[in-house]
């Protein structure tokens, strides 16, 4: 039993705020974890339990109600989202994103989570051999994608930032990261926090209305939704990842004397899904002339002194307006008076946007997608409203293009090449072998060879759980890792 009062936890806790969670979140996002960042992980973990302690908890207080909490949950959001439709078709404007920048201010946002997909689950790996453990582990690995790139949500929602210049999510304040932290201190102390562990995947695995109006509104914006479609699917209430997380439960529910105290655990672990910056708040905090500004400020640092003097505008020139940060706002609203933008209209109208995006464009490669689209918004302003009647959503280019997503492509015939070469013998010559330890594949070549010289089946499974870490899981080795796993576990 966790004792979550004593006078140590309060001091632990009392030098241990929220502000930690990206010490936390940084030092467990790493192949191997010291001692120090594990122990702490208990006390974030504890702190953010005890934190929670009073909160309301909607989980049902006895476990045979929760198959009804769950229908009735997938039947709220249902309703919720066929009246959001229905709004929406009768012109109703978008509920969470004002424009598209908007939008990939949240995906950036919520990216210290996304990063760490599926983390709390990580430990239960270790207990493969342990049929109770079997609806967890499976969880994990669809959140790995059975080790397939395109279906390995890390993968997925990496090449969604990449793809509009949201990398630099590791500079947001350290609330972004309290979630994904909670992640992955529950995924490394899963031993210990069996109970919140269940009790974290049963709320975190339940389908929510965000997620599903997010999905519609990338789509309309022309962001490519499929991150958030897929999680759509596995986490229906029918077959996916909200029932399995309770058949979870029952396969660790213990008998009848040790089930309270347990069952508490489990309310408290999710209320752990719940703590944190949500998605809501995220959306509610943006503001995107604030956002320019910070933006223009990170790149004063290193454009301040690279611009020619010739050009003043009101009488300063380029790098006298970028020296003081402090001007950065006049500055904007200065462009706005000579005429240099012209608010409200079609961006290609005004002077300065010629400047970054078009035919000899003086600017172009400065800005990224990401910032150039803030600087896109607000030059807009109210005329992106009238914009969107006549934009594309993601799906409708992508037909126009001829450029579907592919079908599913065969998870089996994925594990198969994976596994085909990792018992082999090995017949190639030394050097033969050397070259090919040098080349692009190198990690995938040193794991056939670790794994083949592994004599017993539990060292080999120990091994590829090695690999699918948070941290490693999404890279080359870890996918391949994944399938092999994947493929030795289902035919155990």
């Amino acid at each position: 039993m966790l004792t979550l009062n004593s006078d140590r936890l309060r001091q632990d806790c009392a030098q241990h705020p929220q502000a930690q969670a990206k010490k936390v979140y940084d030092q467990l996002l790493r192949q191997n974890p010291g001692t120090h960042a594990l122990a702490e992980a208990n006390v974030f973990l504890q702190c953010q339990l005890q934190e929670l302690a009073s909160h309301p908890c909607d989980l049902p207080t006895d476990p045979a109600m929760l198959p009804a909490w769950i229908a009735n949950n997938a039947a709220r959001v249902s309703a919720e989202y066929r009246r959001y439709l229905e709004a929406r078709k009768t012109g109703a404007k978008r509920r969470y994103f004002r424009n598209k920048s908007h939008a990939l201010y949240v995906l950036k946002g919520i990216a210290p989570t996304k990063m760490v997909d599926g983390a709390w689950l990580y430990g239960v790996l270790k207990h493969w051999d342990q049929s109770r453990y079997d609806s967890l582990i499976n969880i994990y690995l669809e959140e790995l994608g059975e080790g397939i790139p395109d279906k390995n949500h890390v993968v997925l929602y990496k090449k969604l930032l990449a793809s509009h210049g949201c990398d630099q999510w590791r500079q947001l304040d350290a609330s972004h990261f309290v979630q994904g932290a909670l992640q992955l201190a529950l995924g490394r102390k899963s031993e210990r926090y069996l109970p919140e562990v269940i009790g974290y995947n049963l709320g975190y695995e339940q389908l929510p209305l965000h997620l599903l109006i997010t999905a519609y509104e990338l789509n309309e914006l022309g962001i490519d939704p499929y991150y958030f479609t897929l999680h759509v699917t596995v986490d229906n209430a029918g077959s996916g990842h909200a029932i399995q997380a309770l058949e979870a439960l029952w396969e660790a529910l213990p008998s009848a004397a040790d089930q309270k105290e347990f069952y508490r655990r489990v309310r408290n672990g999710y209320k752990l899904s719940l703590a944190g910056k949500g998605t809501q708040a995220i959306i509610d905090q943006f503001n995107l002339r604030q956002e320019l500004l910070d933006m223009l400020q990170q790149k004063a640092a290193f454009g301040a002194y690279l611009h020619s003097d010739y050009c003043r505008i009101a009488g300063k020139t380029i790098n006298e307006w970028l020296a003081e940060p402090e001007q950065l706002s006049d500055f904007l609203d200065t462009l706005e008076n000579k005429g240099w933008v012209k608010r409200h209209e079609d961006p290609v109208t005004s002077r300065f946007w010629g400047l970054l995006e078009g035919e000899g464009a003086q600017m172009f490669g400065v800005f990224n997608s990401y910032e150039r689209q803030l600087i896109y918004d607000w030059i807009s302003g109210d005329w992106a409203g009238l914009e969107r009647k006549n934009t594309l959503s993601f799906r409708a280019r992508q037909q126009l293009l001829g450029q579907l997503r592919p079908a599913t492509k065969n998870a089996a015939r994925h594990q198969h090449h994976a596994g085909r070469s990792v018992f082999r013998e090995h017949g190639s010559s030394d050097s033969q072998r050397a070259e090919e330890m040098h080349d692009f594949n190198r990690d995938l070549r040193l794991l056939e060879v670790q794994l083949a010289s592994l004599p017993e089946h539990k060292a080999r499974m120990a091994h590829l759980y090695r690999l699918m870490s948070p941290a490693f899981h999404h890279t080359a080795a870890g996918l391949m890792a994944t399938r092999i796993f994947s493929r030795l576990w289902r035919d155990r």
